[in-house]
């Protein structure tokens, strides 16, 4: 039998082989999915103006993931909006830049092999950010909601939200998201001070999921002056 050869173009002098049809599909599959999320989120109010970016994995070895170019509004997004990008947050396929947020979802998915990573900058979370950040994060507990999240059974739960300062430097941001994923294992996300909320799933759906239930707590506890001090954190 004989082998079937790479297609491909010529780049500059060089042949640049081409991805596998089904590796475009699943791209372009992904773009219009995350686009569609990011409209509602947009719609709900949790990414106004050009705030949040939006991330699914296209494959784990090599790492690639389909994400958002930055500066967009969230309320137009598109398919052709998104880039693919590697662990570096190289663009190897697609017009633009990602944010520079974009090592955060690099350090989120290897250090958690998710399958999606999610960020919006709603009022809530950023009030919130600010009221808990001397204490390091907020914990959440007693609302049947919080079965909404993946492997929780009891609205008992007690789910603990990490506080991270925010930093221009994303490099150092990215190893220090790196830290407090080891920390605490069993979160489901966390927020930057004065900034806004990171989440994910394994897959683009769950992290969906996700998003609305924290947004939900987190409207609440606001609306409420609720939240549960650190000296109550989740071990």
């Amino acid at each position: 039998m004989k082998k079937r050869k790479n297609s491909g173009v010529t780049v500059g002098g060089k042949r640049k082989v081409q991805a596998p049809e089904t590796a475009r599909a699943s791209f372009s599959a992904l773009a219009a999915e995350l686009a569609a999320v990011g409209r509602g989120f947009y719609g709900r109010g949790w990414v106004l103006g050009t705030s949040g970016n939006f991330s699914a994995v296209v494959s784990h070895e090599p790492m690639r993931l389909a994400i958002t170019s930055t500066g967009l509004d969230k309320g137009h997004l598109r398919p052709e909006h998104f880039l693919e990008m590697d662990d570096a947050a190289r663009v190897v396929r697609g017009e633009g830049r990602p944010s520079a947020e974009a090592l955060l979802h690099v350090a989120i998915v290897r250090g958690l092999k998710v399958g999606a990573v999610l960020h919006t900058h709603s009022v809530w979370s950023t009030v919130l950010s600010r009221k808990h950040a001397s204490q390091g994060g907020l914990a959440v507990e007693g609302y049947e909601m919080l079965k909404g999240l993946e492997g929780v059974r009891t609205h008992q739960h007690r789910e603990w939200l990490p506080i991270l300062e925010n930093s221009q430097d994303m490099v150092a941001l990215s190893q220090r998201v790196t830290e407090v994923l080891h920390e605490n294992p069993g979160t489901h996300g966390f927020l930057l001070h004065g900034h806004g909320l990171y989440t994910w799933g394994a897959s683009l759906q769950e992290a969906k999921r996700h998003v609305e239930i924290l947004e939900f707590l987190m409207e609440v506890l606001a609306r409420t002056g609720g939240g549960s001090r650190a000296t109550q954190r989740m071990r």
